[in-house]
C-alpha cells in the first residue's frame, strides 16, 4: 500500500485541511473585530469605523464562502469568488451613501476611540494576514481571501491617520474621506476580484472532461 505522503490525493487533503484551519481562525476573528467596530463607529460617530465595520462583515461572509468550497472544484471556486466580488461591491455602494450622509449631518467624531479600536483592528487584521500568507497563491478562492484581508491593513490604517488628523485639525473632513477612500478600495477590488474569477470561470467550463475509466474483472478473478 501506497504511503500517504507520496499520495496525491492525500497531500491534496491537507492542504484543504490546512486551508479549512486557517479560514475558521480568519473567520472568527473578523466577525469579533466587525462587532467591535461596528458599537464603536456608532458611539463615537465614526464614518471610517463604519466603513471598516462593514468591510469586517464583508469580510467574515466571504471567508465564511470560501470556507464552503475549499474542497470543490475550480468552477465552484469561481463561483465563489464572484459572489465575493459582488459582496465587496454592494458593501462598497453602502459605505458610499454612509458618506453622503455624514456630509449633510455634520458631527465631529470622538478620535480617541477611532485610534483605540483602529489599533485594535489594525492588530487583529495583521494576524489575518500572516495566518492567509502562505495560502496566498495555491487558488482563485484563497487568493481573493487573501486580497480582502490585505485590502483590511490598508484600511486600519487609514482608520489611524484619520483619527490623528481629526484630532490635529478638529474637523469632520478626514474622516469622511477615509470612508470615501475605503468605500473606494471595496469598488476597485470587487471589479479586480470579479474579472479574475469570470477568467478562471471561463477556464473551468473550457477544461476537458477527464475520461472515465472502466475496469473489468480479470478472467483469473483477480
Amino acid at each position: 500500500m501506497a504511503d500517504c505522503c507520496t499520495n496525491s490525493a492525500c497531500e491534496v487533503e491537507k492542504l484543504r485541511d490546512r486551508q479549512r484551519s486557517t479560514l475558521l481562525w480568519v473567520l472568527w476573528i473578523n466577525a469579533a473585530l466587525f462587532l467591535t467596530e461596528g458599537i464603536a463607529g456608532v458611539l463615537a460617530s465614526s464614518m471610517a469605523l463604519l466603513a471598516d465595520a462593514l468591510d469586517m462583515l464583508g469580510d467574515a461572509l466571504i471567508y465564511g464562502f470560501s470556507l464552503y468550497v475549499v474542497s470543490r472544484g475550480a468552477l465552484w471556486k469561481a463561483r465563489a469568488a464572484a459572489l465575493k466580488g459582488w459582496i465587496m461591491l454592494l458593501f462598497g455602494l453602502g459605505v458610499l451613501v454612509q458618506v453622503v450622509h455624514k456630509m449633510l449631518v455634520p458631527e465631529l467624531p470622538h478620535y480617541p476611540t477611532m485610534g483605540v479600536v483602529g489599533m485594535l483592528a489594525l492588530a487583529g487584521n495583521a494576524v489575518c494576514l500572516s495566518l492567509l500568507w502562505r495560502h496566498r497563491s495555491e487558488d482563485i478562492n484563497m487568493r481573493s481571501v487573501w486580497l480582502c484581508s490585505r485590502n483590511d491593513i490598508v484600511a486600519n490604517a487609514a482608520v489611524l491617520g484619520a483619527a490623528a488628523a481629526v484630532w490635529v485639525l478638529h474637523s469632520r473632513w478626514p474622516d469622511i474621506l477615509v470612508g470615501l477612500a475605503i468605500a473606494v478600495l471595496f469598488l476597485s477590488s470587487a471589479v479586480h476580484v470579479l474579472r479574475e474569477a469570470a477568467r478562471e470561470r471561463r477556464a473551468a467550463l473550457c477544461a476537458p472532461a477527464s475520461p472515465v475509466r472502466v475496469s473489468f474483472p480479470r478472467a483469473d478473478g483477480a
